[in-house]
């Protein structure tokens, strides 16, 4: 048997007891609760009766303006570098129509898909859909094999390569895991707002529940035209865009 043959029979055999062993042990704290809930104080299991999203409207984002991203970084333990290397949950998209001499700046990160299709390629379940419909890492369970950034069709994951420091207790990162933007879960568990939300100073993104007919976020939706980034994929995702 050649060198690689082992390894890979290794690596297989790993990935099926974190599959079996861990899965079955860790999924499940108690009904609905899982492992990244209890991390930040969650004991109520989230509900399919929401699904929280944003609209974000291309018109108020301003070219030059960073504080959605620079408010991601401090919220989440983020180092803000520019290294490829570096973890960045939250980007601007500079997009330029040369036809019609258009420009718009956006915010992308994750999109928060009905049908992720980094949850379908997980060989360990460590990344998944909260009722809700918001999609995290469980760190606890990621072996860094990194198929769920290739499966992305946003870019929107990164892998931690550094030890980490100085790390937010409400957001649990670790090296050799991969991670993305969680809608500042640990926030919306509080009753408040994503920080990106909250830190955008002409109110561009709007954060809300999506099923709640009457919410500020579903009315603003039936009433302006707004698109989903690559809606030719099918994967309904948590986050529109206005004028797009």
């Amino acid at each position: 048997m050649t060198k690689g043959c082992k390894i890979h029979g290794i690596d297989s055999q790993r990935r099926s007891f974190l599959k079996t062993s861990l899965g079955a042990a860790t999924v499940m704290i108690a009904p609905g609760i899982m492992l990244f809930d209890t991390a930040h104080g969650q004991t109520q299991p989230a509900s399919s009766k929401v699904r929280w999203g944003m609209l974000i409207d291309t018109a108020q984002c301003k070219p030059g303006c960073n504080d959605c991203v620079t408010a991601c970084n401090r919220e989440n333990g983020l180092s803000g570098g520019t290294k490829p290397t570096d973890s960045q949950w939250i980007r601007k998209v500079e997009l330029k129509d040369k036809g019609k001499g258009r420009e718009l700046s956006l915010p992308m990160m994750c999109q928060h898909c009905s049908h992720p299709p980094c949850v379908d390629v997980c060989p360990t379940n460590a990344s998944f859909k909260r009722a809700d419909g918001i999609v995290l890492v469980d760190k606890h369970r990621c072996i860094g094999c990194r198929y769920c950034m290739m499966a992305c069709p946003y870019k929107a994951r990164s892998l931690v390569h550094e030890p980490l420091h100085d790390q937010n207790p409400d957001v649990p990162r670790g090296k050799g895991t991969v991670e993305a933007c969680t809608f500042c879960v640990h926030r919306v568990d509080n009753g408040q707002q994503p920080a990106c939300a909250e830190a955008c100073p002409n109110k561009a993104i709007l954060f809300g529940d999506l099923n709640d007919l009457e919410s500020e976020i579903a009315r603003k939706i039936r009433s302006v035209a707004s698109a989903q980034v690559r809606a030719d994929l099918g994967l309904d995702t948590g986050i529109r865009y206005q004028g797009l």
